[in-house]
């Protein structure tokens, strides 16, 4: 079994347990068990259980850039990457629901995933042609991690094979981010330059996110 395989054999018997019994009950000893895999392995591999959430996103990131999209705007290939990346949360759509309800209460871990989702979002948006560098480039990131909370929210609630509520969602968090000159060249301003106004300052979640208004409150207008 190779690394891959190792990692995916416990990632679905870690998010079957959290499906079943809740993730603040995970047990990654109980889960190797489980996936009939080393223990070793899983100490040296996963040394906490946010380690597991960690390579989640890691796992949906790798999904997401697998194809090197450069056709299209730069909306769309945002949305293109976002939803690959949910096509992943998908498979373990229940765990990562279990996930969601205890971060709230687990504010060293919100905190850890945090700033992952923050780096995954510098990739979806420097893939997706937006700038990321500067100081403009730490808010148009912030902008992109509002878009995927708010996206992340509509998926939580959505039930649908077709994820067509969340794709909605997406949309139209998409659309009032262009409105914030998310993308400069749909836009007709020069690369990089950003409007004068009051940039919604979203808070860091992991992939499963804690609650976050800023972008919605901020926008809904």
């Amino acid at each position: 079994m190779d690394s891959d395989d190792f990692d995916t054999a416990l990632l679905s018997a870690a998010m079957t347990q959290a499906e079943e019994r809740g993730w603040a009950s995970v047990s990654l000893l109980d889960a190797a068990r489980a996936a009939g895999l080393s223990f070793a392995e899983t100490r040296t591999r996963f040394p906490f259980r946010g380690s597991l959430l960690l390579r989640l996103g890691r796992i949906a990131d790798d999904s997401a850039l697998a194809d090197d999209t450069t056709t299209g705007s730069a909306r769309e290939r945002l949305f293109d990457l976002l939803m690959r990346r949910l096509d992943v949360f998908q498979l373990y759509r229940n765990g990562i629901k279990s996930v969601l309800h205890a971060l709230p209460f687990d504010p060293p871990m919100a905190l850890l995933l945090g700033g992952a989702t923050f780096e995954s979002m510098r990739w979806m948006a420097d893939a997706s042609g937006i700038t990321v560098t500067g100081l403009g480039g730490v808010l148009r990131i912030n902008m992109v991690v509002g878009i995927w909370t708010h996206t992340l929210r509509a998926w939580e609630k959505d039930d649908s094979a077709d994820m067509g509520s969340t794709m909605a969602a997406l949309d139209q968090a998409l659309d009032k981010a262009a409105r914030f000159n998310l993308f400069p060249a749909d836009t007709g301003q020069s690369e990089g330059d950003l409007p004068d106004m009051d940039f919604p300052e979203a808070e860091f979640t992991f992939a499963p996110t804690t609650e976050n208004h800023a972008f919605d409150e901020k926008h809904d207008a």
